[in-house]
């Protein structure tokens, strides 16, 4: 065959594919009984079972192969007894909860973490002269930090706080459309009994009766999980998520569970989109998109979100939150809806930076369930010299011309706040010869796995969105991505994880735009952590912008310091959307 044929042919190597090729290519990979209606699977497939030339040919050119003839016509019995394996594994029913044999590893040989010992130093700021408001609907922005030393000294109880977030949860949920479950009863009963404690003088720590709402990917054996998507509106999962049974642990008292966007993608669920409480016009970004607009709204004192590909940093920059999206394998996802195994991460949203550390030390740590979650030191000292941090920025990421000025201005600010504390921050350049774009099939071919099922029985229909940007799609055509290109990528990831940690040699934190260059899906591939806080509020519509801070590897406590010192010195944070304040 020519190279030169129409591009409607079935020629290995054409440049693009069309309808007909792409269908073939379906059935050649077992997926056309089942995600293709019945009439056109036979059309299709000729009426025949078995896979023939043409399919195969079609799956080339879709794989972007370029084999002869007989090359093709030699991979006809392979590739139908290889239809026969895929058919065995689909009958072995898989829920999202089972993890594969192999995970992703962010440590590089040879580089070891300190355990957390008797000398992992932990304080957090104990506001001074705090007094119990006449009204406490005045608590509803305050930060965990404040809220804990009301609860300790007994001046406002668990009960007290949980009925004031509860009811401004009934008055403005529905308005953002940020909630999906109000876990009344379960988070009365924990009020309660956090009161009852404390009043013996059992006091567990600063997240002790504090109120406080799960992304509707955590599961919860009191209430459905949802993920936010038409499909699993019903579903129960009759256990409870780690991060959910540490933050038990601690005292905490779960209120609700939060919108996200269906399946972690985007701001729009199941009952429609959740909003910016700075403007409802918008949407709150997403996919956590509910914890976030909860959070700035005043509907609780914290919130759990993900982040797979900037799903807390999104929402964050949106709604004007304090986000932190912890280092790869420093907090479980086990009970948490798995996306990508090896680039999801659970992490705080909240009202500050130290709040952030304060959740990040209650939820971190290994458990038996997720083999990628370790133990590694958290020291958190609020009062830690800045000197002691080693500092640079990315001059490119800076630079690069923006439709947002004013955002590109606010980021300078941010970067002029740093050097105000005597720190001189080095350069630093991301190694950006590296095609990172072209990983992102890690995470199209992770989901189709996650959600074999969804896609096999066509139920991905039901999700709201059918768009070829939405989940559906990309689920689908992660169904199409070959084996051995998820591995190249894979090995292509090693490579990026090399570069930038000799990039990173000497630096504990880099300032950056939030989405600057491609530092982003480079430091969600790597495992580093990044804490983002709002910098500014644009004015023409005052919605915020946000600076943000990555860290090395497991260097969370260094990037929230920065972070809180940058925020300290400004007052970006305490504002509150007009819509909602109190």
């Amino acid at each position: 065959m020519s190279r030169d044929e129409p591009t409607d042919s079935l020629t290995p190597g054409a440049a693009r594919v069309d309808r007909r090729a792409f269908m073939a290519s379906l059935s050649a990979l077992g997926l056309g009984g089942t995600a293709l209606p019945a009439a056109l699977w036979a059309q299709t497939n000729g009426g025949q079972d078995a896979v023939t030339q043409a399919d195969i040919a079609a799956a080339v050119r879709v794989a972007g192969l370029d084999f002869s003839d007989e090359e093709v016509d030699l991979m006809v019995e392979e590739v139908n007894a290889m239809r026969e394996r895929y058919a065995q594994l689909r009958t072995m029913r898989m829920p999202n909860s089972v993890v594969p044999a192999l995970h992703f590893e962010p440590v590089l040989p040879g580089t070891s973490y300190p355990a957390p010992s008797e000398s992992t130093v932990f304080r957090y700021t104990r506001a001074q002269g705090l007094e119990r408001p006449a009204d406490l609907e005045e608590l509803a922005f305050r930060p965990v930090t404040e809220l804990a030393e009301l609860v300790r000294t007994r001046q406002v109880t668990s009960t007290e706080l949980t009925e004031m977030y509860l009811g401004r949860l009934r008055a403005h949920g529905d308005t953002l459309l940020a909630v999906i479950t109000l876990t009344e009863e379960l988070a009365m009963r924990q009020a309660a009994r956090a009161d009852a404690e404390i009043a013996r003088g059992y006091y567990r720590g600063p997240l002790h009766g504090i109120p406080w709402g799960a992304k509707d990917l955590l599961s919860e054996d009191e209430t459905l999980t949802t993920w936010g998507a038409k499909p699993y509106e019903e579903q129960y999962i009759p256990e409870d998520s780690t991060v959910g049974r540490k933050l038990e642990e601690a005292g905490a008292v779960l209120l609700a569970k939060l919108t996200l966007g269906a399946l972690a993608r985007g701001d729009v669920w199941y009952g429609g989109l959740t909003r910016n409480p700075w403007n409802l016009e918008q949407g709150s970004s997403g996919s956590s998109a509910g914890s976030t607009a909860a959070v700035v709204a005043g509907l609780v004192g914290f919130a759990i979100g993900s982040e797979t590909l900037g799903s807390i940093v999104s929402p964050a920059t949106r709604c004007g939150a304090s986000g932190l999206r912890p280092t790869f394998g420093r907090v479980s996802r086990a009970g948490a809806m798995a996306l990508s195994w090896s680039m999801d991460k659970l992490g705080p949203i909240c009202r500050s930076v130290e709040d952030c550390a304060i959740v990040l030390d209650a939820i971190q740590g290994s458990d038996d369930q997720d083999p990628t979650a370790r133990d590694v030191a958290f020291g958190w000292d609020p009062e830690r010299p800045l000197s002691d941090l080693r500092v640079a920025y990315v001059p490119s990421a800076f630079e690069e011309e923006r439709e947002d000025e004013e955002w590109k201005a606010f980021d300078e600010a941010s970067l002029e706040v740093v050097r105000g504390f005597g720190i001189d921050p080095v350069p630093l350049e991301l190694p950006d010869d590296l095609p990172y774009d072209a990983m992102r099939i890690i995470l199209s071919a992770e989901q189709g796995a996650a959600f074999d099922e969804l896609i096999l029985s066509g139920r991905e229909d039901l999700l709201v969105l059918q768009e070829p940007n939405a989940r559906p799609n990309i689920m689908r055509t992660g169904r199409m991505i070959p084996a051995a290109e998820y591995i190249q990528a894979n090995r292509l990831r090693t490579i990026a994880m090399h570069r930038f940690a000799r990039v990173m040699e000497g630096i504990d934190v880099v300032v950056t735009p939030s989405f600057g260059g491609s530092m982003l899906l480079l430091t969600n591939l790597t495992g580093h952590p990044q804490a983002v806080i709002p910098n500014g509020y644009r004015s023409e519509d005052g919605t915020p912008t946000s600076i943000s801070f990555v860290g090395g590897l497991f260097a969370d406590a260094e990037t929230l310091r920065l972070a809180k010192a940058v925020q300290d010195a400004t007052d970006h944070h305490l504002r509150r959307p007009p819509l909602f304040a109190t």
